[in-house]
């Protein structure tokens, strides 16, 4: 299967150090309205949190392409979540880029 030219597809997964799940969420969640509200590139941002872990927050983001990322990663809005969180987590982030798998035809 080939990869399309569609969406880039970010999805960034967080260990939070215990009893700091709220400030995260917090930040997580104000650059996320940021960045739907500001980047025209920016086309879903959503804050998810698996239901048998307290301790993990998952951001799955989607932009136009890579370009609409970086670009993401330049607002202003951005610097207060990477400086906010980072003494909020165990460990670095696991960040993995996806862009959608060209259907087979058939």
């Amino acid at each position: 299967m080939s990869v399309t030219n569609g969406n880039f597809v970010v999805l960034a997964e967080f260990r939070i150090k215990e009893g700091q799940r709220d400030a995260f969420l917090a930040l997580a969640h104000n650059d996320a309205n940021e960045s739907l509200a500001n980047e025209s590139g920016c086309h879903q941002f959503d804050v998810l949190v698996p239901e048998e872990d307290g301790h993990t927050v998952i951001l799955h983001e989607v932009y136009t392409d890579r370009a609409a990322f970086d670009k993401h990663m330049e607002m202003p809005h951005y610097k207060p979540f990477k400086e906010g969180t980072d003494p909020l987590l165990e460990h670095a982030p696991s960040v993995r880029f996806l862009s959608p798998a060209a259907r087979p035809q058939n």
